[in-house]
This record gives structure tokens, C-alpha cells and sequence, in this order.
């Protein structure tokens, strides 16, 4: 499956979202290694803090399934991920990153790329 595909795939989940605040959609498609995909949105709460990010929300769907870092090979989303979201796609040993820049292009990239000093424990 190709960075587009789960692109697509992460549009057609964004509509699932809830974001009654924001009225920002956003959508996510993780693929394990082994071909399995996994779709995520962000929920948003009355108590900002509290909402939960597309790409978190795809990524703790495999974790629910049984997989771990070093098990999801790409994802797809619908924005640019956030900072916390970039730790989590390092921590999670994702290799490619699939979304719309900020001139609108769709483009693939590393978690490296992204935050590329990391957080390391």
C-alpha cells in the first residue's frame, strides 16, 4: 500500500472525527509490516488538553490488536503531525510519514525528518 493509499484512507476516516470545537477534521491510516491497517481521528473534549490526536488514536488501535514499536511500517494523515504525535511515530519506529505540507502537497517523509533530536529514555 502506498503513502497515497493510506492518505486516502485517512481523508475517508477524518470524517469520522469528532470536533465540535475546532471543527477540525483530521484522520490517520497506520499499516503494520505484515499489511494490516489501522484508522484513527482526533476526539476533542470541553477540556482541550484532554482530546486525543488522529495519529495517537490509529497508533493505539494496533497497540489494542497486539502490536508494538517496530510492527507499523507507514501512516497516512490529514495534517501535519503535532510535536507529541512526532514522538510517538519516532517510538513507535514508524519509517514513513504521509500528509499534505503546508503549500498543500502531499509529501513522505521520516519521523527523523520531522523532530529530528528526539527524546530518547
Amino acid at each position: 500500500m502506498t503513502g497515497r493509499e493510506l492518505y486516502d484512507l485517512a481523508v475517508a476516516a477524518s470524517e469520522r472525527a469528532y470536533a465540535p470545537y475546532s471543527r477540525f477534521l483530521v484522520g490517520a491510516a497506520v499499516r503494520a509490516r505484515d499489511g494490516r491497517v489501522f484508522e484513527g481521528v482526533n476526539v476533542e473534549n470541553a477540556a482541550y488538553p484532554l482530546g486525543v490526536c488522529a495519529e495517537k488514536s490509529a497508533i493505539v488501535a494496533a497497540v489494542g490488536a497486539g502490536y508494538g514499536p517496530g510492527d507499523l511500517e507507514a501512516i497516512g494523515v490529514t495534517a501535519s503531525p503535532c510535536g507529541g504525535c512526532r514522538q510517538w511515530l519516532h517510538e513507535f519506529r514508524v519509517e514513513r510519514v504521509t500528509y499534505r505540507d503546508s503549500a498543500g502537497e502531499l509529501v513522505t517523509t521520516t519521523p527523523a525528518e520531522l523532530l529530528p533530536d528526539t527524546f530518547e529514555l
